[in-house]
């Protein structure tokens, strides 16, 4: 065999290629061991703390400095471009689209106005301009009680921890409109010192003690579900716990199901408002996402609302939770596709189906309503009775019911399709069956004719339908916005 000198001297390009080769060889030692050197340098900037501060720090951008990248991920949610078939987070006028729901909730603030919210960085923008919060400072009092600030702000526990509990929820929302300045964030959901998931609202902790079970005992994964349930939940003021507190409740004593929390209301003798054409006494649903995510398929494997609404991503050698907190839709790489083999457009064409499907009856269940409250309200005209009316408006009571608390979950078609059509099927079956006790009376008091359904395609038609007068209400809101909200800020 020939040595290296006498191969380099019969082929001299040989040593041109070994001495490349070599420069090549410590170029690339020489990037791994750079990218070693910055992905530590990564790591200990990522998790030192710069600040020491209170867990009632209401400000995420003093949270921030200590966690920058999540920071960062979370101010992406002030973009509102998104908007999915049914949702997003871009701002639907829900009023405008189906004016139904006007009839549905008359007599109620969400008659007046109904926007989708449009995300964590606007809640306090939308709750103060919103015309259901009412308009103090122009001479009428608040409608809404200071308990609706409760899921706004970290500013929320802060003033809990200095008031008190009950004393915070005492009073009408206005009372207490310049302390809550700082939009949800990072105090919400983490521990100060350990940046542990922390439940920082009473109301949940309060629901599970009231069930015999220890909220600090269960799991991480499960705590990444439930420092959503803190807000993302079906809810009620109970005004006889403390007298003249509006005491934010969860109606979990008798279970999670739409079933339970109705057992419980009636027991209860709850009712959240009387219908202003029917008279019957009405539940509203707030927006029991958790309840219902609890009822499909992905909870029963193990899947967190953080899972697919902040899903984990990598930076570096840095692997955290995105909390740029958004639709599934619009992040279908990191959310739906880590389990998920499927192309992002079959993925999302099986989710529209399901949507399009359940909405399709739950229209129906709308439609059906709508004659059921002018319907009764034409009874109460041609001089019914309480006792001849008693189980009509309790079939409105309740069909209703089932019908908010499908319409209220915004992804409960998504969440829970099968419980969502069990649910939405026992509707229809409820409003038919209380529109045959109906006709039946309409009959007994003279009317054997069909009750006209009103003229409701636009909005506009449907509020002047059940008596709304907007412009007034619009031209107080205005008032309150631009003499009042400056001085909260």
């Amino acid at each position: 065999m020939k040595s290296i000198p006498e191969l380099l001297k019969e082929k001299p390009w040989l040593g041109w290629v070994l001495f490349f080769g070599t420069m090549v060889t410590v170029f690339l030692l020489g990037l791994i061991a750079s990218s070693i050197v910055e992905r530590r340098s990564e790591a200990s900037f990522a998790y030192t703390p710069k600040n020491n501060f209170s867990q009632f720090e209401p400000r995420s951008a003093v949270w921030g400095e200590n966690f920058p990248r999540e920071y960062q991920s979370y101010l992406e949610t002030a973009d509102t471009s998104f908007s999915s078939k049914y949702g997003g987070s871009a701002t639907h006028d829900m009023l405008a689209e189906d004016p139904r729901l006007v009839v549905l909730w008359a007599g109620y603030a969400f008659s007046k106005q109904y926007n989708q919210g449009r995300g964590h960085q606007y809640a306090l923008t939308d709750v103060r301009n919103t015309i259901r919060t009412g308009a103090p400072g122009t001479g009428k009092p608040s409608p809404q009680p200071n308990t609706c600030w409760a899921c706004k702000s970290p500013d929320v526990p802060r003033l809990m921890n200095e008031k008190g509990i009950a004393e915070f929820y005492k009073g009408t929302w206005d009372t207490k409109g310049a302390q809550v300045t700082n939009t949800i964030g990072c105090g919400d959901c983490h521990d100060s010192k350990t940046m542990n998931l922390h439940i920082s609202r009473p109301a949940l902790i309060e629901a599970f003690q009231r069930q015999g079970k220890d909220i600090t005992k269960v799991s991480h994964q499960e705590m990444r579900s439930l420092v959503c349930a803190q807000c993302h939940v079906e809810y009620y003021f109970d005004k006889h716990k403390i007298e003249g507190v509006a005491y934010l409740t969860f109606p979990w004593d008798k279970g999670m199901s739409m079933d339970s929390i109705e057992s419980y209301y009636d027991q209860n003798g709850f009712t959240d408002w009387t219908h202003a054409i029917s008279k019957a006494p009405m539940l509203k649903a707030q927006h029991p996402d958790y309840e219902l995510s609890q009822m499909g398929v992905h909870a029963s494997r193990g899947v967190a609302c953080a899972d697919c609404h902040m899903p984990y991503k990598s930076e570096g050698s840095q692997k955290f939770t995105d909390h740029h907190v958004q639709s599934p839709l619009n992040n279908v790489a990191n959310s739906c596709q880590v389990c998920h083999r499927e192309e992002t457009e079959k993925l999302v064409s099986d989710v529209y189906n399901r949507q399009d499907k359940l909405i399709e009856n739950r229209n129906k269940l709308e439609v059906l309503l709508v004659h059921a409250h002018v319907e009764a309200g034409k009874a109460w005209e041609l001089g019914a009775t309480q006792d001849q009316m008693k189980e009509i408006l309790e079939g409105i009571r309740k069909a209703q019911w089932r019908w908010d608390f499908t319409a209220a979950g915004h992804g409960s078609s998504f969440h829970a399709p099968v419980e969502t059509a069990r649910i939405v099927a026992s509707g229809i079956d409820l409003a038919g069956n209380t529109r045959v006790k109906l006709a039946r009376l309409l009959a007994t008091l003279g009317w054997n004719k069909e009750v006209t359904y009103p003229d409701i395609d636009t909005k506009e038609k449907a509020q002047k339908f059940v008596g709304l007068d907007m412009e007034t209400l619009q031209t107080e809101k205005a008032a309150f916005v631009k003499n009042v909200l400056p001085q909260w800020k």
